[in-house]
């Protein structure tokens, strides 16, 4: 009785979020028509049910994040195109279109600023982990080489004995 109440409840939860999942990438901007995104019309049931309609590219995250006036009519369904990701969305587009460094690079409102340090922060734990990545495959290469080493010139079965890099470097 447990183990299908369980059942029943896990199965609610990711369909829940499955849904949220969809709305969320249901905003859809294509290279060959850069100055439109696409965004659904109805309630999505499946990427392959998708009714969307195009809207100029600066509808998109109009308000910035900001609060809805009250006489907003929205052509998105329930406002997909003001919500947080579409303002993400929009970043990462225009950083695609106008990358930094190019003679129009795009110069986000200071409301789209939280997402310029987002990203930067992404970027330095990305390097860190690239590091952190280097130094343990070096240190593995060395193991390996030490041990081939042991295996070459010793000619010691390397299954029976276990060896530190740190009892061979001086």
């Amino acid at each position: 009785m447990k183990s299908t109440i369980i059942l029943i409840l896990v199965l609610f939860i990711s369909t829940v979020y499955s849904v949220k999942d969809m709305m969320r990438k249901s905003i859809v901007f294509d290279k060959n028509t850069p100055d439109v995104f696409y965004c659904p019309i109805h309630k999505p049931t499946g990427m392959d049910k998708l009714i969307v309609k195009a809207r100029p590219l600066k509808k998109l995250c109009e308000f910035e994040g900001k609060p809805l006036p009250e006489d907003y009519k929205s052509d998105c369904y329930q406002d997909v195109d003001e919500s947080d990701f579409a303002c993400k969305e929009k970043y990462r587009i225009m950083m695609r279109m106008h990358p930094p460094g190019s003679d129009d690079p795009y110069e986000p409102p200071a409301r789209m600023a939280r997402f310029i340090n987002v990203d930067k922060e992404f970027y330095i734990m990305k390097i860190g982990d690239k590091e952190e990545k280097s130094q343990k495959k070096r240190l593995r290469n060395r193991l390996v080489t030490v041990n081939c080493y042991i295996l070459i010139k010793k000619r010691i079965n390397y299954k029976h004995y276990t060896y530190r890099i740190q009892d061979f470097v001086q």
